[in-house]
């Protein structure tokens, strides 16, 4: 069945357009009116702009491209399944919760605080996101050239895996699952606190107190700068290109750095022989 069309409009009123199907609009602006696109199905937007709270819940089957979510559109797309929106703008805060199936690509959040929330299956591709609390409880998550200045990311988040960029978060990773990141720049105190499994490939580490109380730590080829107070009740597996300032109370595993500034091992609870240290030869090329 071919789409209905709907273009250059100005719509108005509650549920603008509710239970639509099968419906292209473009160039559209959606204000002055709750949840315009509410339990809609295959729809395709262009050029819209939204105004006004909640403009995609219960929706299946939506693409967005060259659109805009206004600050004023607030907690805009929830209960969503299979959604992918490119070359936009996100504006507003609480956008994405307990959806399903969803694709952002060149797509910028200034407001992200609470974004991606309890979301699952979620692909990011040159995202940038500014606000605290992205992405806490979601699962499946897959992240290219990702970009975020917020604290809490991925708070109690599974099964993500994020390669290239910069995250500037404190707490990122608590209480996470089944987590890698791969050629990026991250910074931040207290990083991945009371996780399990988590990796990070090829990354450049700046955080007070981080990479403590996780069970199954991997570091390979990273380096640790201005890193202090590091791995305090962690098992850990670290290949590091760098010397680390300090490093307190690991619970276990090997540390291979090209250096140690201040180890204390203190706790008289752990068995300190379970952690070995090595002193590795420094690599000449840092080229991430």
């Amino acid at each position: 069945m071919p789409h209905q069309r709907i273009e250059d409009a100005h719509l108005t009123g509650e549920r603008a357009l509710f239970q639509a199907r099968q419906t292209s609009i473009s160039g559209t602006t959606f204000s002055d009116g709750e949840s315009p696109l509410k339990h809609v199905r295959d729809i395709r937007l262009d050029s819209c702009v939204f105004g006004w709270k909640y403009p995609l819940w219960y929706a299946t089957g939506v693409t967005m491209d060259r659109s805009a979510l206004l600050d004023t559109a607030r907690s805009g797309i929830w209960y969503t399944r299979d959604i992918t929106i490119t070359r936009s703008l996100i504006a507003a805060p609480k956008t994405f919760r307990r959806s399903r199936g969803i694709t952002l690509e060149h797509v910028e959040l200034p407001n992200a605080t609470e974004t991606l929330w309890s979301c699952e299956d979620v692909t990011l591709r040159d995202v940038s996101a500014n606000g605290d609390y992205v992405g806490m409880n979601a699962s499946r998550v897959r992240a290219t050239d990702l970009r975020v200045n917020g604290n809490y990311l991925f708070d109690g988040g599974s099964d993500i895996e994020i390669d290239g960029g910069v995250l500037l978060s404190k707490d990122a990773f608590w209480n996470c699952r089944d987590v890698t990141v791969r050629n990026c720049l991250v910074i931040g105190e207290y990083l991945g606190w009371n996780s399990t499994r988590v990796t990070f490939d090829n990354c450049v580490i700046e955080s007070l107190q981080g990479l403590c109380y996780i069970d199954g730590l991997v570091l390979r080829d990273c380096r640790l700068v201005n890193t202090t107070l590091a791995f305090e009740y962690s098992t850990v597996d670290a290949t590091l290109d760098s010397t680390v300032d300090s490093v307190i109370n690991p619970a276990g595993g090997v540390i291979r750095s090209h250096g140690i500034g201040e180890l204390i091992q203190d706790d008289p609870a752990l068995d300190h022989a379970a952690t070995r240290f090595e002193t590795i030869t420094p690599r000449e090329d840092h080229t991430p």
